[in-house]
Parts: C-alpha cells; sequence; structure tokens
C-alpha cells in the first residue's frame, strides 16, 4: 500500500497502534475526579492518524509527542472557527448560529435547521411548524404542517425551493412560503431527509419506506429515475458537481451518476453519517466499528477514536473537517489536506446547554 507516495509496510498501522497504546497505558495519570479516557483517546487516535499517513518508526515516535501535546492544549470552549463560515448547531436548548469568530446565537428552541443555498436564511422547525428565519432569529414566514422534519433549501439567489417531510409525505415549498405541495403523489418517504442536486434546478432524491431512492424534477413533477426496492436509506447527498449520488446504509454504500448507473457498491458496516467536500468527489464517512469509531476520507482512514462519532462536515473552503466526538464530548478540527493539524475544542455539551451532544446541521458560506 502507498500513501501519498510513501511506501507503508503491511501491519505497520496495527503495529503502530500496540506500541502507542503500551505507552499511554504507562502515562495514564493517577485517578483525578473527571475521567481521563477522553483526552488519552484523542492522543491515541491522532498517533493512529499518523501510523496511517507517515513511514513507520522514528516518524511514528515524532506523532506520540504531537499528540500529547495536542492533549494538553485542548481548548475549553471555541473561541474561532479555523475556515470561513458560520456552523448551524442543533442541540436540546434550540438552534444556534455560530460566526467565525467563535460568537453564537441561539436562534430559537427549534429542533431542526438547513442553510439557505447562500447562507442568508435559516429553514427551522417545531414539531408542526416550518419557518424561514435570517441568522439574526428574524422570522420571515411560517408554515404549519403536521410533524414536519429534515427542512433542506436549494436554488439560487432569485428562485428557490425547501423540501420537508410533513409525517411520511414529501413537500416542497417555495423559498417565500408559498405553493406548498405534496410532490407528485409519490410513494410513502423513510425517514430521511431528501437531497438536492446542486446546479440542476430542482432535481430531488428521496428514499421511501420500501428502501427504493427516487430522483424527480420536482418543479415539472416528473420521475428521472429510481432503483428497486433494497435496505433501509440512512442519508443521501449529492457531489457539488451533481454529478455523483451516494446512498448510505447501515452496512454500506452505493454511488450513482446522475442517470442512475450504478458506479460503485462497497460493503462498509457500521456507518454513521457521511459528507462530501464542497469541490471535487472526495467523500467523508463516520463508521463504527468493534475497537470504537473511525473517520474514512474516500478508503482511507484518516482518524480513529474510542466510543463514538456522530457527525462530520467540511468547511466551505473544503481545507478542513469537523468531527463531532460525541462520547469524548469534543468537536475536532482536522486540516483535510494530509491530516497535518488536530485542533480539539471540549465541553461541547456545556456551550450549547445540552445534556444531548449537539448535532452539526452545517457550515455554510462566509457571511453575505
Amino acid at each position: 500500500m502507498k500513501l501519498d507516495g510513501a511506501p507503508v509496510p503491511e501491519g505497520a498501522e496495527d503495529r503502530a497502534w500496540r506500541v502507542v497504546s503500551a505507552a499511554f497505558e504507562e502515562r495514564i495519570p493517577a485517578p483525578r475526579r473527571r475521567p481521563v479516557w477522553p483526552a488519552v483517546a484523542v492522543a491515541a487516535a491522532a498517533v493512529v492518524v499518523a501510523a496511517a499517513v507517515s513511514p513507520p518508526g522514528r516518524a511514528v515516535l515524532d506523532s506520540v509527542r504531537h499528540a500529547i501535546a495536542a492533549e494538553r492544549n485542548a481548548a475549553p470552549a471555541l473561541y474561532a472557527l479555523p475556515a470561513p463560515g458560520r456552523l448551524l448547531v442543533e442541540s436540546a436548548r434550540g438552534v444556534w448560529v455560530v460566526d467565525a469568530d467563535g460568537s453564537k446565537r441561539l436562534l430559537s428552541s427549534y429542533r431542526e435547521a438547513s442553510w439557505s443555498p447562500h447562507g442568508l436564511y435559516v429553514a427551522a422547525t417545531r414539531a408542526d411548524e416550518l419557518l424561514a428565519v435570517d441568522p439574526k432569529g428574524a422570522v420571515r414566514w411560517t408554515l404549519a404542517r403536521p410533524s414536519i422534519r429534515f427542512p433542506r433549501w436549494a436554488g439560487s439567489r432569485t428562485d428557490t425551493r425547501i423540501a420537508y417531510l410533513s409525517g411520511s409525505r414529501l413537500h416542497v415549498v417555495g423559498g417565500d412560503g408559498r405553493g406548498d405541495v405534496d410532490v407528485c403523489g409519490e410513494p410513502a418517504a423513510a425517514r430521511t431527509a431528501p437531497a438536492w442536486r446542486p446546479g440542476s434546478g430542482f432535481v430531488l432524491a428521496f428514499a421511501t419506506t420500501s428502501g427504493r431512492i427516487l430522483v424527480l424534477d420536482a418543479a415539472a413533477c416528473s420521475l428521472r429515475w429510481a432503483t428497486g426496492p433494497g435496505e433501509p436509506i440512512l442519508q443521501l447527498a449529492w457531489s457539488a458537481d451533481g454529478t455523483r449520488l451516494v446512498a448510505l446504509s447501515h452496512r454500506g454504500l452505493r454511488v450513482y451518476s446522475a442517470s442512475g448507473r450504478l458506479l460503485e457498491r462497497r460493503r462498509l458496516p457500521g456507518i454513521v453519517t457521511g459528507a462530501f467536500a464542497p469541490s471535487g468527489h472526495a467523500l467523508a464517512l463516520v463508521r463504527r466499528t468493534a475497537d470504537g469509531s473511525e473517520l474514512l476520507v474516500g478508503r482511507r482512514r484518516v482518524f480513529m477514536g474510542a466510543g463514538d462519532f456522530s457527525d462530520v462536515t467540511w468547511s466551505p473552503d473544503g481545507r478542513w473537517l469537523l468531527l463531532a466526538w460525541s462520547s469524548a464530548n469534543q468537536w475536532l478540527f482536522i486540516r483535510s489536506a494530509g491530516v497535518r493539524r488536530i485542533v480539539a475544542v471540549s465541553n461541547i455539551r456545556r456551550q450549547y446547554g445540552s445534556t444531548a451532544f449537539p448535532r452539526i446541521a452545517g457550515w455554510c458560506c462566509a457571511a453575505q
């Protein structure tokens, strides 16, 4: 196997992991009031990253020292984002907007949210209500519908649509809150977020309760293509150029072309979530394993750790990955180009006033 042009002997990662694990067993400090395993796991996981991208030997030992330094320097709060843009965060307390300077604003006690195409507005939900609000929290319009879930906004600056689920029905409404329709009388939708195809007008993919994938022209109310029944779909996502659609399930993934041709099928048990890069076809995947969780980009493991990872998203410029490590109560900002830097932020639950770990709903464009 070769990574970045350097040959890595077979089994090097496993050998490095055993050496590092033994070293950490020897350096774990005496018990303190708070458990120390999350911080130790951060350092150990960072070493696994180094083992995956470096030749064995001295480089691994250097990475041990770097990992211990990263553990000691983990920030107790988010002081700033490492790249331009703003985060949208869902917590038990409500939906937050986090600016690039680290300041954050609680919009309201909304349940779910997503950015408009240019980050000018947010589509948010309550139990039986869809709302459009600006990033300062001002409500622009509301729409009452039963059991609203998964709002997703698409379009241009002059013409937008929001897709959402009302119970098991797929709906689309204009970005101004008008013209709500139950889309084309299609079959019952699964509890999976619909996905707009970028740059395509208003082509929309959604999953049915029978495990089918349907791709519709929502404006013309016509079916572009569909798959047969299958296993439940966990997530649908389009690449930024609209040429790839990935369907994730707990057993693996399938990749389709824009016309519906199956390009790849990969068995990969334990998938939790995934995200395409803001350009190109790089796909970041979070996966649970027998030893904990791992972050993959394509087929390459770039990070692993104990416990559960819950979310991953890319910065708007594609240079950073934000990984949510729920078991450690941390966010990790990982420099995606060669995993050259990891910035850890602790105390995430406390910062968002939530006993449950917050969900990252998107990292959008710089303020307009």
